[in-house]
């Protein structure tokens, strides 16, 4: 630990350094700062707080996304992330799914619901903005199995993603659309490739569903700064040592439409979380785009 300033060092200090030249130096760097967003896939944001709020104060994001958040909005531990000095907003259902935005500056829910008939719809989808930037938050159906149910619903809300897309974000609107979006879009996506080949998460269907999606306005921005394999963000726990061994998925996501390609600074994948005790099988994206 440092040493504590003695007395008149601090004094000295407080003459060649006065307060009000700090302070509009504090504020000239906040405005040349780069905006940080992140998401990340909690699988439990009350099993994964602890770890949630040390990366929070670890590397001090504008924003973070967080997807699977499992709790019913009333048992959201909000109390916890506000007393961490952190705004939050959220939409969430009892155990599973749930989507949530905490950020530095307050943030409103633009929108919650891509179906806003359907009273039972899953919560998967979120939507604010900050700083002039549009953000979408998504948890995309995993899928369970190409012949269910639930893999068609899969790429009936991806076409539905689209059409709320074609709606309401131009290809000038500044947008950041992220989340777990559970597609491997190409083979260098995932550790094994011809072995998922029907898995939901990397058949062909899903992989062109997404593509349709993103086809002609959002970019993985990811993919402008690294085109090489082994970089994921997910490692499946219910096989021993994937993690250790790298045998991953990148399924988790920051898209940007056309004027935030041109703003992104650097984009990478922070591994550290998922190798510490009791994590989530995913860990944080986080990107860096020019104010």
């Amino acid at each position: 630990m440092p040493k504590a300033a003695s007395p008149k060092k601090i004094k000295a200090s407080a003459k060649t350094t006065p307060v009000k030249k700090t302070a509009l130096a504090a504020k000239a760097v906040s405005k040349t700062a780069n905006l940080k967003i992140a998401t990340f896939n909690a699988n439990s944001i009350r099993a994964r707080l602890g770890i949630v709020l040390d990366w929070l104060k670890k590397e001090n994001p504008d924003v973070l996304a967080v997807q699977e958040t499992k709790v019913q909005d009333h048992e959201f531990p909000k109390e916890a992330i506000q007393a961490a000095g952190w705004n939050v907003i959220f939409h969430g259902q009892k155990s599973y799914n749930g989507v949530a935005f905490i950020s530095k500056k307050p943030m409103t829910i633009i929108e919650n619901r891509l179906y806003p008939k359907d009273n039972e719809e899953q919560a998967r989808f979120l939507v604010s903005e900050i700083d002039g930037v549009k953000l979408i938050n998504t948890y995309i159906p995993q899928g369970f199995d190409i012949e269910s149910e639930k893999y068609q619903y899969k790429l009936k809300f991806f076409a539905d993603v689209k059409k709320y897309f074609d709606k309401n974000i131009s290809n000038d609107t500044p947008a950041l659309w992220m989340g777990d979006l559970n597609v491997a879009p190409t083979e260098i996506d995932l550790n094994n490739p011809k072995g998922n080949k029907d898995h939901p998460c990397f058949h062909i269907d899903a992989r062109n569903a997404l593509a349709d999606v993103m086809k002609g306005k959002w970019t993985d921005l990811f993919r402008e700064k690294e085109k090489g394999p082994g970089h994921y963000t997910f490692w499946d726990m219910r096989q021993p040592q994937v993690f250790e061994r790298n045998l991953g998925w990148r399924i988790d996501f920051i898209m940007g439409t056309p004027p935030m390609v041109s703003r992104l600074q650097k984009i990478w994948i922070d591994t550290k979380p998922r190798g510490l005790e009791k994590p989530s099988d995913h860990t944080f994206l986080i990107g860096e785009f020019s104010r």
